[in-house]
């Protein structure tokens, strides 16, 4: 695959009839849940999925997303979504950036970066990072 950047971290999706919409290809939310679903899975991975999120009493939450669509994904579609963290102030935010291939074109479908910040799961207010996130995304940092 031809990938924007190196070593991604990759899931395999398939566009299913409920991610359909009126105009016949995959809703725009869709591709949020994907990212909502590539970011936890990378996240579980590197050793940080939910249970662990909740014993440190921290989180990473979504501050901005930006997409851009550049194909649409159809039924029955198979593709491959990758992420990559981008940058870690090591203080409060996290940034990843996403690709959206469908492999049997080699076509980017679509192109996306999220920016997190870190809170106290128990407040809700913003809280520096865990030394363990710094580490554990520190660790899969990829220069843009």
């Amino acid at each position: 695959m031809c990938w924007d950047l190196p070593s991604p971290f990759v899931i395999e999706l398939l566009v299913e009839s409920s991610a359909i919409d009126h105009f016949g290809h995959a809703n725009n939310a869709q591709y949020l849940r994907w990212i909502e679903q590539v970011s936890w899975a990378h996240s579980a991975v590197l050793g940080l999925d939910l249970a662990r999120y909740r014993e440190l009493d921290r989180a990473m939450v979504v501050h901005r997303h930006e997409l851009d669509y550049l194909a649409p994904a159809l039924e029955g579609d198979r593709l491959q979504l990758a992420t990559w963290i981008v940058a870690c102030d090591g203080r409060l935010t996290l940034n990843r950036r996403f690709q959206l291939l469908r492999p049997a074109d080699g076509r980017t479908l679509l192109r996306a970066r999220t920016r997190f910040a870190c809170i106290a799961i128990s407040s809700g207010r913003a809280r520096r990072l865990p030394a363990e996130f710094r580490q554990c995304y520190g660790r899969v940092l990829v220069s843009e």
